[in-house]
């Protein structure tokens, strides 16, 4: 039986005016069909995630976006959403949280935990999208064993506030400094990777960015919670 990943594309309280959500998860659908992957792409809304646990891989790609309850309801309304997507990482499912995703679930309480870092504003930043470097941590992890270091034309996430826990699989450097921009969490027997490349469709366009995104995923599919 193919293995089957949903996709959720930012919606509403979890858009934003920076990020073409539809376009990426699209590209991102394609990618993971060359792989023989069965993928849905839904829109968040509240009921996007009710039959998580029949999915073999949760993509999120979406961003923070308007709080207004007589759109897509209040904190309430939306407070089963993420306890369903707690449950399914507890639970060892696989997860990828692409870029601005890490932003996605603020008013969560388990987001944080789950993606094993956040965005904090006032403090984390970008410099302007352009050419960068990201360089990739080769001995880290399988799934970046012998992978080069990614160029391509995207933004460069800085100062994000990373747990100790994770596993490091790349950083980019800013004022000389190291800072990691994708890793692996596996506290509490999580199976979550963090990626933050992946601005827009152009940058998905990139061979080394795309190489790891989908070593990312391969290894989610087929490795145990246990796993690192």
């Amino acid at each position: 039986m193919p293995q089957h990943a949903l996709i959720v594309a930012g919606r509403g309280r979890y858009e934003d005016p920076w990020h073409d959500h539809a376009a990426t998860s699209h590209r991102i659908a394609l990618l993971l069909a060359d792989q023989g992957l069965s993928t849905t792409v839904r829109g968040m809304f509240p009921d996007a995630v009710d039959d998580l646990e029949s999915f073999d891989l949760f993509i999120v790609n979406a961003g923070q976006g308007r709080r207004d309850p007589d759109f897509d309801g209040d904190d309430r309304d939306w407070a089963p959403v993420h306890e369903r997507i707690k449950t399914y990482a507890d639970h060892g499912g696989a997860m990828l949280v692409v870029h601005q995703a890490i932003s996605a679930f603020q008013d969560s309480a388990h987001w944080k935990g789950i993606v094993g870092g956040r965005w904090v504003r006032g403090v984390t930043w970008h410099p302007p999208i352009g050419e960068a470097t990201f360089h990739v941590r080769r001995h880290a992890h399988p799934i970046t064993h012998d992978l080069d270091d990614i160029e391509v034309l995207d933004e460069r996430y800085t100062l994000l506030d990373t747990d100790s826990r994770v596993v490091v699989l790349a950083t980019q450097t800013e004022t000389r400094v190291e800072h990691p921009v994708a890793w692996v969490n596996t506290t509490g027997g999580r199976r979550v990777v963090y990626d933050s490349l992946g601005h827009d469709v152009t940058a998905l366009e990139s061979c080394g960015r795309r190489a790891l995104l989908l070593r990312e995923v391969r290894w989610l599919l087929d490795h145990a919670p246990s796993d690192t």
